[in-house]
């Protein structure tokens, strides 16, 4: 619920949203300041575009046009020091510890279809918005290589806290210690520091 007077209050030239509550974006249009409304990026292409949008709306072309450079060369290089026979792991990625994930269809899914992965929660997110809620028993059993855990800020999760959990230590990805705290303010996000948790997720992925 973003507050109309708080924001004008600043004088902004422009304001970037990625959704409009409550009319929100009109409610700026009427006292005369511009609104875009971008929606969050699915995959790395539509996040490149909107890079190179924001350079051409805020005149740093050149700018964004290095970013997205920056951004596509370090990613192939990250992908290429994984061995070929690294490139078919399965992999869970924990948004909480209630067990909600993200499926391919995902921004971050798309990062480890970079590398061919497979990630364990397609087959329960058929239906959803792509972030299904899977249980403790389809995660045990579908038995992950690799366990990203993408709360651990919010809710300081470890390596070892997921090998206490009931059932746990039966998985490939805590046997071979294969589970690896990302940074929950990255992991899910299509800026530039995306790069940054694929070569997290390169690291572990080629740990033996």
């Amino acid at each position: 619920t973003p507050n109309v007077e708080a924001i004008a209050n600043y004088h902004p030239d422009l304001v970037f949203i990625s959704y409009d509550p409550g009319n929100f974006a009109s409610q700026l249009h009427k006292l005369g300041i511009r609104v875009v409304n971008e929606a969050a990026a699915t995959n790395l292409k539509q996040a490149y575009g909107e890079i190179l949008g924001l350079g051409r709306l805020t005149g740093h072309v050149r700018g964004a046009k290095a970013v997205v450079h920056s951004m596509r060369t370090h990613l192939a290089a990250i992908v290429r020091s994984v061995p070929r026979s690294r490139r078919h792991l399965r992999v869970y990625h924990e948004l909480d510890p209630t067990y909600f994930s993200a499926t391919s269809k995902t921004f971050i899914g798309s990062i480890y279809k970079l590398f061919g992965f497979r990630d364990i929660a397609d087959a329960a997110g058929t239906a959803g918005d792509g972030y299904p809620q899977l249980s403790a028993e389809y995660i045990v059993a579908r038995n992950p290589q690799i366990i990203v855990l993408a709360d651990t800020r919010c809710c300081g999760q470890t390596a070892a806290t997921v090998a206490a959990r009931p059932g746990w230590g039966t998985i490939a990805a805590v046997k071979n210690h294969r589970v690896v705290r990302a940074n929950d303010s990255v992991a899910s996000r299509w800026g530039p520091r995306i790069v940054q948790f694929a070569r997290t997720v390169a690291r572990i992925a080629k740990h033996s």
